[in-house]
């Protein structure tokens, strides 16, 4: 018996040792598994962008980001500087370095400039193994490439403190170019008044969606909001109070300057607006010879429209409008100015079509193009003028042949219907939030309707694009802009970028709801519409 044990103790070493190995390769296989089964539960599908691309691809290996990735961009100033704001966008997640630089090299992420079939602010993504490459013929391209990018990766790309990844990017390529060049978001900072960091805040926003007009609505009964040094009292009294009657406030010159200019590093375009004939009680009551009778209404924090004129028959208004238009044109590098023109209910139509016929030559003197709501069109518009449409889907059919008309007379149109994408308009009867005079609009009818065909008889090439306003009565806070802007907003800038093709809401659903943890690692408190499928938090 004793002869055997040696052989026992050999047998029993021989197993163990075979199990040892085998557990070993176990072990080795399922690490060498992880990383694609951590690659396949982490890279976004090509396809689930919003706005949605003109063109993808899907294909090949993804993309991984590592700590030796490098942000390669093209040798520009505006192509560092995107660079640079991608790379703030990465790093604080990643924790990865991620250095900026225009030394050659075909890894990482490169951001190219070079000619091509992308027009002012199309691109083409590629992505692959070795790398991701962004290239657009002008840099608006780039930012757009880069907000495509973003949306590729992980949602918790977006969180500002380091996460566990990986960060991958789908193989294959996104081919890209927006159907109107104007695709715009307004934000009242008249009704209540909004800081510079919130509008900043709202950018951001916008920017991540492709949007690239903001349209500021500055003036209104119940607050006036940018210093004009020619009037001041339009700011520091004017401007001294808003809806219920809070404090209010204004922008200085040099604030106004901060949010352009942010606003341009994002690809947005300012477009300022000083409403008039009507909503003009800030400015009544800042100077009572702006009045007919020559005295000043009190300051107003209600929120009824349609009481308020500028006297049109005075020259001294007219003095007032060249002033402000002066002042504002000489701090907005865009093209555009908006004099608003609604709800004049208080100006005869007589009067209405004297004042737009004197302003707007003001306007075309200090260098800019006009905007007005689609009232304009009562009156004249100048040549090249755009209006901006916000009647509801049951507006009468002569007002809405005015438009047409105008439209096919070389008007240009920018569709902002009140009863499809005024942000704030009530969801549903139980949302705290917003106002229900356009009916309620939820997150499937702000998104399913085409511009191009929405007006009866006005071309499709009059229609120049979309705008997403946000009335500010019920609003005070950024947590209450993003409540009513989120989810609808993306929808509309998709009805603006993409498409008409790509149209469908079964699909759009979808991929609108793929954006929730991206908005929830973004701080964005949006509301939860029932119609649209969520993941799970």
């Amino acid at each position: 018996m004793r002869s055997l044990r040696p052989h026992h103790r050999t047998l029993r070493l021989l197993v163990s040792l075979l199990l040892v190995t085998a557990a070993a390769a176990t072990a080795t296989a399922a690490a060498a598994a992880a990383p694609a089964r951590d690659a396949q539960a982490a890279v976004s599908p090509l396809d689930q962008v919003v706005p949605a691309p003109v063109a993808t691809t899907a294909g090949g290996s993804p993309y991984r980001l590592t700590e030796r990735t490098r942000i390669r961009v093209a040798d520009s100033a505006e192509a560092r500087r995107i660079g640079g704001y991608l790379a703030d966008v990465l790093r604080p997640s990643t924790g990865y370095p991620l250095p900026v630089t225009t030394g050659g090299g075909t890894d990482g992420i490169r951001l190219r400039l070079a000619k091509g079939p992308y027009g002012a602010e199309g691109y083409r993504l590629d992505s692959g193994r070795t790398g991701v490459t962004v290239t657009a013929a002008k840099p608006a391209g780039l930012f757009h490439g880069v907000q495509t990018l973003r949306q590729l990766l992980p949602a918790a790309v977006e969180r500002d403190t380091v996460q566990p990844g990986p960060w991958l990017v789908p193989g294959g390529t996104v081919e890209d170019s927006p159907r109107y060049g104007w695709r715009g978001a307004m934000l009242d900072v008249s009704r209540h008044f909004f800081t510079v960091d919130q509008v900043k805040r709202y950018v951001d926003q916008l920017a991540l969606y492709k949007i690239n007009k903001l349209h500021l609505h500055l003036s209104d009964d119940q607050g006036w909001r940018i210093a004009v040094d020619s009037w001041p009292r339009l700011a520091t009294y004017g401007g001294s109070t808003e809806v219920g009657g809070g404090p209010g406030g204004h922008y200085t010159k040099d604030d106004y300057r901060e949010i352009v200019r942010y606003a341009a590093d994002r690809y947005l375009e300012v477009v300022p607006e000083i409403d008039m004939p009507g909503h003009t009680n800030a400015a009544l009551a800042s100077y009572a010879e702006l009045n007919c009778d020559g005295v000043a209404p009190p300051l107003y924090t209600g929120t009824a429209v349609g009481f308020s004129s500028l006297c049109v028959g005075k020259e001294v208004t007219y003095d007032f409008v060249d002033d402000v238009i002066r002042e504002l044109a000489a701090l907005t590098p865009g093209r555009y100015l908006h004099i608003g023109g609604d709800e004049a209910h208080s100006t005869s139509h007589e009067d209405y079509v004297t004042f737009m016929a004197r302003v707007q030559p003001i306007v075309a003197a200090y260098g800019k193009t006009v905007v007005g709501w689609h009232q304009l069109t009562g009156a004249t518009p100048a040549p090249g003028a755009l209006a901006q449409y916000w009647g509801l889907d049951g507006t009468g059919a002569a007002e809405k042949e005015r438009v047409a008309a105008a439209a096919r007379s070389g008007t240009g149109l920018v569709l902002s219907p009140a009863d499809r994408i005024y942000l704030d308009m009530k969801y549903d009867a139980q949302t705290p939030l917003g106002l229900s005079w356009a009916g309620y609009v939820d997150v499937r009818r702000s998104y399913d309707w085409d511009p191009g065909a929405y007006l009866p008889g006005v071309p499709a090439s009059a229609v120049r694009g979309v705008e997403a306003p946000l009335w500010s009565e019920t609003l005070e806070t950024s947590a209450h802009i993003e409540y009513m802007a989120f989810p609808r907003l993306p929808g509309v800038a998709e009805l603006g970028w993409s498409p008409a093709s790509t149209h469908d809401w079964d699909d759009y659903r979808t991929r609108l709801a793929a954006q929730g943890p991206r908005w929830e690692a973004l701080g964005v408190g949006y509301y939860r519409a029932p119609e649209v499928p969520w993941p799970d938090r």
